[in-house]
């Protein structure tokens, strides 16, 4: 059968050539993106901790690294500092293009925003969610020598000795610091918080006795605990860890009482759904591995993987719920 079109004008050739032009300028631009993220990853990937290494979020990003088969070297890059704020805002502020990652924590990426009064980077408009990782409470764990046993012990030792204790956190904006805001504002006691530039420099003194508590992340604090160097008092879960089915929750003693630390992988904003979605099932791949999984029950790392579109849900009620506790607990970046 033979069609029989009409001809088209001359004159209306012409004026769609400029609209043709960018047309064909954007299927150009939409193919290279697909081919290079076919491609992905055709060099190492830089995976930056923000904080010093030994805690969670760097156990949770070698793991990842050893384990990983993209094709390429991940190489994990430890920035510490401001409360992982330095490290953030050098991936924020990197190229989207899956070659730069982070291991975002719930300081970077939902409490700081509320905490710092000027923030270097958008915890939610320069970040590319990738996936949720892994969750954990954080352990209440006192020095030795600390007169108390249990947390009525503790707050009632606060209440007659205010201002005399010091709680460390491995810095300003972490759920470690935080723990210790919401600690005092539901008890109605009152310590000092000393902020560190990690958790290797404030566990020495906890130990040593220049601090006498911390809200440490159990997987960094439970060894310890275990081999008597600390005592843990409660954990800041709704539900006893399996890892720790013997100590209790705070919520035990101060109903409503619960600071869930978590972790997950962002890239930088306008990274490809594509290089994102190679990153997104690689991450599930690995944190489901046997191994792995048995790894992390050991250090009170609870598996919590998602989407990029759950993680991104979850982190928008979290930063509601922490804007939430930090106002009502009057804490602010030192």
């Amino acid at each position: 059968m033979r069609l029989n079109c009409p001809p088209v004008p001359w004159s209306l050739v012409t004026s769609l050539r400029p609209t043709l032009h960018w047309a064909l300028l954007a299927l150009a631009c939409v193919v290279s993106l697909g081919a290079k993220a076919q491609n992905y990853p055709s060099k190492p990937i830089r995976l930056v901790v923000t904080f010093t290494p030994g805690g969670a979020p760097d156990i949770l990003a070698r793991l990842f690294s050893e384990k990983s088969q993209l094709g390429q070297t991940v190489v994990v890059d430890n920035k510490p500092g401001a409360g992982g704020n330095i490290g953030a805002d050098a991936v924020a502020k990197s190229p989207g293009d899956g070659y730069t990652l982070v291991m975002g924590t719930v300081g970077t990426h939902s409490i700081n925003g509320a905490l710092y009064d000027k923030m270097p980077y958008d915890m939610v408009k320069n970040f590319t969610p990738v996936s949720l990782i892994a969750s954990a409470p954080n352990l209440l764990v006192v020095n030795n020598d600390l007169p108390v046993k249990s947390v009525p012990e503790l707050i009632t030792y606060m209440k007659a000795n205010p201002n005399k204790l010091s709680f460390g956190s491995p810095g300003t904006g972490t759920s470690v610091h935080v723990s210790g805001e919401l600690f005092k504002s539901m008890t109605g006691t009152t310590m000092t918080h000393i902020p560190y530039k990690g958790r290797q420099f404030a566990i020495p003194d906890l130990v040593g006795g220049s601090i006498q508590l911390m809200f440490d992340n159990m997987p960094s604090a439970l060894p310890m605990a275990k081999e008597g160097k600390i005592r843990a008092l409660a954990q800041t879960t709704a539900k006893r860890s399996p890892a720790a089915p013997d100590v209790p929750t705070m919520a035990e003693y101060i109903p409503g009482f619960e600071a869930t630390t978590w972790f997950a992988m962002f890239a930088p904003a306008n990274t490809p759904r594509a290089v994102i979605d190679k990153l997104n099932a690689e991450v599930l791949r690995v944190f489901k591995l046997p191994e792995v999984q048995e790894r992390l029950k050991t250090l009170g790392l609870d598996p919590v993987l998602s989407t990029p579109d759950e993680l991104a849900r979850y982190q928008a009620t979290e930063i509601a719920k922490w804007a939430k506790v930090v106002k009502e607990s009057g804490a602010k970046a030192e």
